[in-house]
This record gives structure tokens, C-alpha cells and sequence, in this order.
């Protein structure tokens, strides 16, 4: 008689089963992401912020509101202690520091520059991010966040990744990038709140803060600075390889919510005005949807709601 494969779909976090023949379903163990006494990024953390191309002051809020919302600052958030805060989201990262005997990791908002004009232009290669991030003149420990407008493409963008992390470690230097994707590949970057590039076609979630675009890049600012301050180097915190490593949050791809599947992302709060999907809420009223975190105490994809 023929073989009767059976296809199992696994997330990116769980593949692992080599060479191993399935004669019946099953349960992998708990993975684990593995602490490698490197460097982390604990304590006061300056991070700047470089604007390349063309950011209306809207957008700068939103994305400078996530970074002070994932510190405690409870007399800014309202009467509403019941509400899933962006610094509850944080929290986890927190137990990775406890975890590796390091204090908190706070975010300080510091300098921002804007290159409206793109100096480097407009279709920029990876190491160009790393000159653009070298201009802030971050402080050694610091972080530089380079963010790249809607219009702006760069080497690897939406083929690859939506973003990544990187660094110098002699420098003791650490950046982030991240791309606008709404014009370029909004169904793959900024999914959930535009119909998937490939899966299931469903309908697309309302944006918190009524952009795709910058909405979608908040996802992965968030996904990436989990990543930076356990993993900075590269010998912090991951599971896998040196050359594929999974990271707090790349360990947990496309869950927001409790019961996500693949082209569904899990149950969500709605705000009752603007019908839009969030699962936590920040400074000065704002709403995010935020991914999953990797739990190290429960060794699960963790979600706020």
C-alpha cells in the first residue's frame, strides 16, 4: 500500500523534528529559550530614534507613545487598572533580566533626528542602515531605532524580513530597523490589518491607531526591541542555531490572542468607536497590538489576553 504522509503544520517555533519518522501525532516537549551569558541590555536604556523619509508628526506619536507606554506610568493610562497595559506586555522581558540576575529594562526616549530628503536615497542596501544608525552618536549601552518611510526600499524588505536587529559589540552598539510596508507588502508586514500575502484570505483587523502602515511597523519595533534588549549580541537569550536563532518574540510568529491559528489572530479587545482590534493600551490613550512573547517561566507563547 502507498504511504500515507500525514502533514502537520507546525509554526516556525516548533520545527524541529529532523529525521524523526511520525508513526502517531506527537506532543514535542516544551522548547526552551536558552539564557548564553552574553550581554543584555538592562537598566536606564536610551533609545533614538532616526526618521528617513517622510514621517507626518502623527506618525512620530504613535510610534514615540508605544516606547514611553512600555514603562509604568499609571497616571497617564486613566481609570481603567482592569485594561491590559503595554507595560504588562513588557513584563515578561523583565523575567528574562530577573532570570540572568539583571535589573529592569527601562526605555528612555532620547534624542530624534529626521532625514526627510534621504540623504542615502531611496533604495538603500543593509549596511547603509548601519551608517544611517551610526549617525545618532547613540551612548555605548544605548539603542538606535532606524525607521524608513513608506517609499523608502530596502535590501531584504519583504522578500526576507520586515525588520531586524544588529549591533557592534566593540562599539557596544545596538540598532533596530524597521520599514513602513503599506505600499511595498502590507500582507505580509503589516498583517493582521491588511488580507495575507498567501493562507487564508480573511478579512483584514482595524489598525488601533487608523494606520496601516505605522500600525503594522509598531508590531515589529515591538517583536524587534523584545529580540535587542534579551539578545543584543547575539549570546543572550534564543533557541536554535547562531544562524537561525529564535528570539522572545520571533518564537511566537502571528499570535495576538488566545486561540490563534494560522490567518487568525486570536481573540482581541474592539474598541466600541472605531471597530479597531488591540490587545493593550498605552500613554495618552493610545491602543496597540502587540505579539505574543516567549514565557521563560512557563515556557509558552504568552499573550495579554
Amino acid at each position: 500500500m502507498p504511504l500515507v504522509i500525514v502533514l502537520i503544520y507546525l509554526s516556525l517555533a516548533n520545527v524541529c523534528l529532523g529525521a524523526r519518522k511520525l508513526t502517531s501525532l506527537y506532543q514535542p516537549p516544551p522548547m526552551a529559550l536558552t539564557y548564553h551569558k552574553g550581554t543584555l541590555l538592562e537598566g536606564n536604556l536610551p533609545v533614538s530614534i532616526l526618521w528617513y523619509g517622510e514621517f507626518s508628526p502623527a506618525q512620530k506619536s504613535i510610534i514615540a507613545d508605544f516606547l514611553l507606554s512600555l514603562n509604568p506610568q499609571k497616571e497617564h493610562l486613566g481609570p481603567s487598572p482592569a485594561k491590559p497595559l503595554v507595560s504588562h506586555w513588557w513584563n515578561t522581558i523583565q523575567t528574562y533580566m530577573k532570570r540572568a540576575g539583571r535589573s529592569d529594562a527601562g526605555i528612555v526616549l532620547a534624542k530624534q533626528v529626521t532625514d526627510r530628503n534621504c540623504s542615502l536615497g531611496k533604495i538603500l542596501k543593509k549596511f547603509q542602515i548601519s551608517r544611517l544608525a551610526r549617525r545618532i552618536h547613540t551612548k555605548p549601552g544605548g539603542l538606535t531605532l532606524v525607521l524608513t518611510a513608506k517609499d523608502v526600499a530596502v535590501e531584504g524588505f519583504c522578500m526576507s524580513n520586515c525588520g531586524f536587529h544588529s549591533s557592534n559589540a566593540k562599539a557596544k552598539s545596538v540598532f533596530i530597523w524597521v520599514g513602513n510596508s503599506v505600499t511595498q507588502c502590507p500582507g505580509q508586514c503589516a498583517w493582521p490589518f491588511h488580507q495575507p500575502i498567501y493562507g487564508p484570505q480573511t478579512q483584514p483587523l482595524g489598525a488601533p491607531n487608523g494606520d496601516v502602515g505605522v500600525d503594522g511597523m509598531i508590531i515589529n519595533v515591538a517583536s524587534l526591541l523584545a529580540g535587542a534588549v534579551t539578545n543584543p549580541y547575539g549570546n543572550g537569550y534564543f533557541l536554535g542555531s547562531d544562524d537561525a536563532q529564535l528570539e522572545a518574540a520571533s518564537a511566537c510568529p502571528g499570535v495576538y490572542g488566545k486561540g490563534a491559528y494560522p490567518g487568525y489572530a486570536g481573540e482581541l479587545l474592539v474598541d466600541r468607536t472605531s471597530g479597531a482590534s488591540y490587545n493593550a493600551q498605552g500613554v495618552n490613550g493610545r491602543k496597540y497590538l502587540l505579539p505574543a512573547l516567549f514565557d521563560p517561566v512557563t515556557s509558552q507563547c504568552s499573550t495579554l489576553i
